[in-house]
């Protein structure tokens, strides 16, 4: 299965409510921040969003032609400010190339960019991206720029880059809106800079949950007619309980179902064979990894049963707003089995910790490590190694570290004579240690 589906057949009814707070944002030229569980589906909703045609006369109405720029941060080879005014650059062209705008305007959008690749200077790139988004609002267009999976920039972004997004929108007064995108709220995850993030920007926050059944359905049903999926009501209907709204868990699921010849009818069996995937271990892990500790211990509480104090709810503000968590009369849950089933078995794999013979994975990696060693093992390489069967639906960078990181502890706790090297935008090299 391909890593997106066709959700330019969506109808314009999917994420309704949704679609109209974003809608209202846009219309009203506010910058927001979409924030959710990881890989929850908001890029599957701005895909939606985006593409659908009719989503501008219907959640985005008045005040003249809106023209959306989606710049997807995956696309960067490098997670570093030059890159990604370049690659921003580079799909306000493609935007504008697919338009129906001058072609004079074009012409001249595509040669700011052509320039821009030969100087590779950040100053006339970022001069060159403000140009052409006046050239776009003179053509009688209010932009927004999408930037999608924005927290890839971590670690990368300073006051001085807020400034200059902040300059973008002075410099169209306030005619140019932006639409980021991230799991976690800016003050968490550019801690350092948040304030400036906050007044220069000024965005609006807005929590994507996870989807409703309603809305599931009709991603599952996409999937059904594009791969010739078959089915049966039953099991449909379990799918849709285990992953609870979560776009990845769904998609996981079907690949094992569709692709891997799982041929369960059995409730409690789909459960057990679902929960021993290492994809859905390795998304549910990452869910874990990204909360912090007291989100964490929350999570344990409420699988033991034991009540919330008020302290606790105070520190489950993001759980709650994100739709980890949900209140039902007195009593919280977790919002899906699968990942409810993790945080059970937390304790149980924490305990292992320390253990030193290698997984099935753990031994693929440290043998492609070795067969290059003191080469660059490029994560591509890595990938194919590893994760033979993920390589059209995607494995994360996180995915990637982290067996990297079990795989080092494992290594020295082994006290081998192997050290494994980051090389930062590429991959890893495995040297023998003195």
């Amino acid at each position: 299965m391909d890593k997106s589906i066709g959700t330019a057949n969506y109808p314009v009814t999917f994420r309704k409510n949704d679609s109209e707070d974003l809608g209202a944002h846009i219309k009203h030229r506010h910058s927001v921040v979409l924030l959710g569980i990881k890989r929850v589906g908001i890029s599957n909703f701005l895909n939606f969003f985006i593409g659908k045609r009719e989503i501008q006369d219907t959640y985005v109405k008045g005040r003249g032609k809106h023209f959306f720029i989606p710049v997807d941060l995956n696309d960067l080879v490098e997670s570093e400010i030059q890159p990604f005014w370049t690659l921003t650059l580079k799909r306000i062209v493609d935007a504008v190339e697919a338009s129906s705008m001058n072609p004079f305007v074009k012409k001249e959008i595509n040669e700011l960019f052509l320039e821009s690749i030969q100087l590779q200077d950040l100053f006339f790139t970022l001069d060159s991206v403000r140009l052409s988004i006046k050239k776009i609002i003179d053509q009688g267009y209010l932009p927004t720029l999408f930037l999608i999976r924005f927290d890839r920039l971590i670690g990368s972004v300073t006051p001085e880059f807020f400034a200059n997004l902040a300059g973008l929108r002075d410099a169209t007064h306030h005619q140019l809106s932006y639409v980021f995108t991230s799991f976690l709220p800016f003050e968490r995850i550019f801690p350092d800079v948040f304030q400036h993030a906050a007044l220069l920007v000024g965005y609006r926050k807005l929590y994507i949950k996870p989807a409703e059944k309603t809305d599931q359905r009709i991603i599952l049903n996409t999937y059904k007619r594009r791969y010739d999926v078959t089915l049966g009501d039953e099991i449909e209907d379990y799918l849709l309980d285990f992953s609870n709204g979560h776009f990845r868990y769904l998609q996981l699921a079907l690949i094992l179902l569709h692709e891997k010849g799982a041929d369960k009818k059995d409730k409690n069996k789909l459960f057990e064979y679902l929960v021993a995937d290492e994809g859905i271990r390795l998304q549910s892990e990452e869910l874990w990894e990204n909360l912090n500790k007291d989100e964490q211990a929350i999570l344990l509480k409420i699988v033991k049963r034991e009540k919330l104090t008020k302290e606790d709810k105070k520190k489950a503000e993001y759980l709650l707003n994100s739709g980890f968590i949900k209140e039902e009369g007195k009593i919280f849950k977790i919002f899906n089995q699968l990942f409810e089933y993790h945080v059970k078995e937390r304790e149980k794999e924490e305990q292992k910790e320390g253990y030193s013979e290698l997984s099935k994975k753990e031994l693929l990696l440290f043998n492609c490590l070795k067969d290059n060693l003191n080469q660059i093992c490029e994560r591509e390489k890595i990938i194919e190694i590893v994760w033979p069967q993920e390589q059209e639906t995607g494995v994360s960078d996180w995915a990637i570290d982290k067996l990297m990181g079990r795989l080092r502890l494992k290594l020295k706790n082994q006290n081998g004579n192997f050290e494994i090297q980051t090389i930062k935008t590429r991959g890893y090299k495995l040297i023998e240690s003195v």
